[in-house]
């Protein structure tokens, strides 16, 4: 179980460091709508205490920060270094001075029991191959009656795109043709709410939202490819291999006339019991 987690947070860190010029761009815009949509769900006041985990760039570390004041701080702990750079810029073009972009292992933080209001994971927590477990590490760092928010894809995320993607993938690379993807174990409000429940959380709320992505031409979606976790396959292959699978999913868009794709979430919270 160590080896596997050791690998995939080396993959997650390459992913996303790769990702990390293009994870803002208007095609992307979702994960900033996501990222409001989870900080809004969620009862932060002036003053309060946040820990972002796996926080990119900021998307709900920044909105957080907003809410929170110059009385409150934000941690924002991410292992792509890249991500975070773009994150303290975003802040700083906002005048925000109460977060704390870190470098940092979300399974390995070190934070003493029930110190923040609130934990946000946006995107990040099915990454590790024991959910279970890290998410009962998040909310043991949860103060009594503070929240914990956990943001995950719906069963449908970036469809139908995606499906021509991997078709092409397995065409061309068939070694890197992925069957599975780690957040389709809590793609469903049902699996969600087990893990949860498995992992020691009380009072939860799991929210179904619908949400699409526009595309504004078919190019789009390559910029939404780059710009994500799907990058690390187009990484992997030779520069030829990776023009022909950019030209085969443009023309896949263009031809079937592809006007957006889903990014419909599931947007959990839990509040802890007072002491």
């Amino acid at each position: 179980m160590q080896n596997d987690l050791e690998a995939a947070k080396a993959k997650a860190e390459a992913t996303y460091n790769s990702a990390a010029d293009l994870f803002d761009a208007g095609s992307n815009a979702f994960w900033s709508r996501h990222g409001q949509g989870t900080v809004e769900r969620l009862d932060l006041v002036p003053g309060a205490t946040v820990l972002d985990v796996g926080c990119g760039t900021g998307a709900s570390a920044v909105p957080a920060a907003e809410r929170v004041g110059p009385r409150g701080t934000v941690v924002a702990v991410d292992l792509a270094e890249n991500m975070l750079g773009q994150g303290r810029a975003r802040a700083a073009s906002r005048g925000l001075t109460n977060i704390d972009f870190r470098r940092g292992d979300m399974t390995d933080l070190g934070f003493p029991d029930m110190h923040f209001d609130a934990v946000v994971c946006v995107f990040a927590v099915f990454f590790v191959p024991d959910m279970e477990r890290l998410t009962a590490e998040l909310w043991r760092m949860v103060r009594p009656g503070g929240q914990l928010a956990i943001t995950s894809w719906g069963p449908d995320f970036l469809k139908p795109c995606v499906e021509s993607f991997w078709d092409e993938v397995k065409a061309l690379r068939p070694d890197l043709h992925r069957a599975f993807n780690p957040w389709e174990r809590i793609d469903s409000r049902e699996s969600l709410l087990r893990m949860l429940q498995a992992a020691g959380l009380s009072n939860i709320e799991v929210e179904e939202h619908s949400d699409h992505q526009h595309l504004t031409n078919p190019e789009d979606w390559w910029t939404a490819v780059l710009g994500s976790g799907l990058c690390w396959t187009v990484d992997q292959m030779a520069p030829d291999e990776a023009q022909t699978l950019y030209q085969a999913n443009v023309k896949w868009v263009r031809d079937n006339a592809v006007a957006s794709f889903d990014t419909s979430v599931l947007y959990a919270r839990a509040r802890k019991p007072q002491a």
